[in-house]
């Protein structure tokens, strides 16, 4: 089967593209340029495939936390294509494409996105089992989450995702020495997922695929939202 997966969620754009039984996958640095190189990256895949955008058959991409830019940009070429093509869209969350990489990791997984003002979007992985929300913390709060999950002290703990170097320092700052020395960076951390994400649309094509009319997950307004609402109470 065909199928393109889109992320734009973070700082880097990740594509990837099943033909059949290859796939390729490349990335790019892309910062705040997704929306240029986006489609034109996807069409350079389906060149390098010997497809046209007529032979994809299925099209996703992430469905959030991450990048409020970033996502709905991934939305509107993903949404543009299903529509124009005839074929199925779906989604596939953020964070938990980033730790499916990690899955067999002996202890926690935490995949991080940093969110800003102090905060990171995260959730706390054991395998593929999501042990936790999907959530938009402090990291005090997600030093709690870690100490209620471990199943002991001593459970390592890997921080994955383009947060994790940011949010490790402040974790080990928290935790007692022991505790803090159980958790690990992982070394690919900053790379993009589309490649997970194409592994979890692979699977939505077993359980149906009904997320053209759906939109990103945002787990907070976004600045312009609240800049918004402050200029219209103290306008009121």
């Amino acid at each position: 089967m065909n199928i393109l997966a889109l992320d734009s969620s973070d700082q880097v754009l990740s594509i990837a593209l099943a033909a059949g039984d290859d796939v390729w996958y490349p990335e790019v640095a892309a910062g705040p340029r997704h929306s240029e190189l986006m489609l034109e990256c996807a069409d350079g895949l389906c060149k390098l495939a010997g497809l046209t955008p007529g032979n994809l058959e299925l099209v996703a991409c992430m469905k959030g936390p991450g990048s409020f830019t970033g996502l709905r940009i991934a939305y509107a070429a993903a949404k543009g294509l299903a529509v124009a093509l005839g074929i199925p869209l779906t989604t596939a969350p953020t964070l938990d494409c980033l730790a499916r990489p990690a899955s067999a990791w002996p202890g926690l997984v935490l995949p991080v996105i940093d969110a800003k003002q102090g905060r990171f979007y995260a959730a706390l992985y054991r395998g593929r089992e999501c042990l936790t929300e999907y959530l938009d913390a402090p990291p005090d709060v997600l030093a709690e989450e870690i100490a209620r999950k471990r199943l002991s002290p001593e459970e390592p703990l890997l921080l994955t995702g383009s947060g994790a170097e940011l949010l490790l320092p402040r974790l080990s700052g928290i935790f007692a020495p022991g505790q803090a020395g159980r958790m690990k960076l992982d070394p690919a951390a900053r790379r993009g997922r589309a490649r997970e994400l194409l592994e979890i649309a692979k699977g939505a094509i077993i359980e149906g695929c009904g997320d053209l009319y759906s939109g990103p997950l945002y787990l907070r307004k976004s600045d312009a939202e609240l800049n918004h609402k402050r200029s219209t109470k103290k306008d009121g």
